[in-house]
């Protein structure tokens, strides 16, 4: 009794959690390049029942004895109607009853990287990627990741998201447009590589200002975005605000090697765990939408209320036969 009322209870703490990734995920599901979470269930180990009076090595359980050595000495036979059903009065084939469930639990709440869908907005610096991939900006916490493409271009030439984050480039540097240069002079291609017109850039040291000189009708490289991937999906866990931390140190930057244990030192080696060139590509012109479904979150919602409920109902019910085998069948009249 006691075992179905906890078992009942962990299927409502579970419930719990999925009902806030559900409304988590509902929330940003108007936010550029967000990721729905999913949760996953893990099941607690079972318990696997036997009979409570099967017998044990020939004697019977809890009984010291000598071990009986056929099913003669138990004056039974395979025909007898201890036989039925799969049960077994023999000492030496014990059926077990089952395996008993002991609840589940939320092993880890895991990122839906689903494409999201393609918005085209004409817009010269909002960047949607394609496939996988992030974009790096620098944060006050260190580097970050985000898959949200929505750049402007601030007075001083910088490109930067909504926050005031500096988009950086394979450099590890903010990347700053010319002043003379228009927008639609900005051409970005699948690979992030920046080109504007000129042969070089040059920055004016009276107005601190960049600007691209030479022939304006040849096109020079300024920049090439850094747009990275992983090769594992545990590399990166979520911080908020649409951007993605390295779990090597927690702070977004690569640890030092020595300084670190040697089982951590492992994992921080492991070149999956490391930012390489992104497959996918940048779509410039373009933003990608959340890949939350809002009706079917709302569907999940539902069900999982539901789910909530059947077992806020179990537990009533085993509380309910707890009292009474309690309160009446244990009274002594």
């Amino acid at each position: 009794m006691w075992r179905g009322l906890y078992t009942a209870a962990t299927g409502m703490i579970s419930e719990m959690k999925r009902t806030d990734v559900i409304a988590n995920n509902l929330a940003n599901a108007a936010n550029t390049g967000y990721k729905r979470d999913v949760t996953v269930h893990k099941e607690f180990h079972p318990m696997f029942i036997k009979r409570v009076n099967d017998f044990n090595e020939g004697s019977l359980l809890g009984v010291k004895g000598t071990p009986l050595g056929s099913m003669a000495e138990l004056n039974t036979s395979k025909d007898d109607v201890t036989q039925i059903k799969g049960f077994s009065a023999n000492p030496f084939y014990r059926p077990g009853i089952g395996e008993l469930g002991l609840g589940d639990y939320i092993d880890e709440i895991a990122v839906d990287y689903q494409q999201g869908a393609l918005e085209s907005t004409g817009n010269t610096f909002d960047l949607a990627i394609v496939g996988d991939g992030f974009f790096a900006v620098q944060t006050p916490d260190g580097v970050r990741y985000s898959r949200n493409g929505a750049f402007f271009k601030n007075t001083q030439g910088y490109l930067q998201d909504i926050r005031g984050y500096n988009l950086l480039d394979t450099q590890g540097n903010p990347i700053r447009i010319p002043d003379n240069i228009s927008d639609s002079q900005v051409f970005i291609p699948g690979d992030g590589v920046i080109s504007i017109p000129g042969t070089e850039t040059r920055l004016d040291p009276i107005t601190n200002r960049w600007t691209a000189i030479g022939d304006l009708n040849q096109r020079q490289q300024l920049a090439q975005i850094q747009f990275v991937e992983f090769g594992n999906r545990l590399a990166t866990q979520k911080q908020g605000d649409n951007l993605y931390y390295l779990v090597n140190d927690n702070e977004g930057n690569q640890p030092v090697p020595q300084a670190v244990g040697q089982n951590v030192q492992a994992r921080i080696m492991n070149p999956d765990f490391q930012p390489r060139p992104a497959s996918g590509e940048i779509l410039q012109g373009s933003l990608e939408k959340s890949n939350t479904a809002i009706v079917t979150e709302m569907v999940e919602l539902i069900h999982n209320h539901r789910m909530y409920e059947a077992n806020a109902k179990a537990v009533q019910t085993q509380d309910t036969m707890l009292d009474t085998s309690v309160n009446q069948v244990g009274m002594v009249s």
